[in-house]
């Protein structure tokens, strides 16, 4: 099977089976057949090979980015002004997505960066709480709840291709703590390199956009191919 074929496979399969807290609601864009659809084009487009990769991971998908187009830090308008892959989604851009994009072109274009890279998240479907965006780890009982989804996310993606030497976590905070206190653990990766979390910078840290973009790209191109 191509990564492609791996990667849609899991999408389609993903499910929460485990107990939630009270409120709390899973936000699956893959149950969506439009969001599926783009999934199809944009992966069998990039991703249609058996090569090995390194792996990003997030926290969780948002309603705006990976909610909506089911790629992670692929907003529709990127998907359709850089992939060439349309939908009906209103062309909104989405702030972390802006900022991933200044790092794939910083490091070659969309055709190197995913030859050599796979991103996701710790938990890859998100949730909301009274129609608000919540991230995995905002909630003791939710992260509770969820850790076996998460450990089992993560063995599958392990298995359909990546590489185990290292694996790089959005957030320095938060996100890094738990994706270490787990790998420790597991022993799932090598090592855990921490990046600065995309919203974290385009928010507070705008002025230092250019030299925290050449950090991950200088991260990233650790035993680059």
């Amino acid at each position: 099977m191509t990564s492609a074929e791996k990667i849609l496979s899991f999408y389609k399969s993903l499910q929460i089976k485990e107990k939630l807290p009270k409120g709390v609601e899973v936000l699956n864009p893959y149950r969506n057949e439009q969001t599926f659809a783009l999934c199809e084009r944009f992966y069998k487009k990039y991703y249609h090979d058996e090569r090995e990769r390194k792996i990003i991971l997030g926290i969780n998908p948002g309603r705006f980015g990976a909610g909506l187009t089911g790629i992670p830090f692929m907003d529709p308008l990127k998907l359709e002004h850089l992939c060439n892959i349309k939908s009906d989604f209103p062309k909104k851009s989405e702030l972390s997505a802006d900022f991933i994009h200044l790092v794939i072109q910083s490091y070659g274009g969309l055709d190197d960066f995913f030859h050599d890279i796979y991103i996701n998240s710790v938990s890859p479907l998100g949730f909301t709480l009274e129609g608000k965006n919540l991230n995995y780890y905002d909630s003791p009982a939710l992260l509770k709840s969820l850790e076996p989804f998460i450990l089992s996310s993560l063995r599958t993606q392990i298995n359909f291709g990546v590489s185990r030497d290292v694996a790089y976590c959005l957030g320095e905070g938060a996100n890094f703590k738990y994706l270490s206190r787990v790998n420790e653990r597991e022993k799932f990766f090598g090592e855990i390199i921490p990046l600065a979390h995309p919203r974290f910078v385009m928010q507070y840290k705008r002025k230092f956009v250019k030299q925290y973009v050449d950090d991950y790209v200088r991260k990233l191109s650790i035993k680059k191919d």
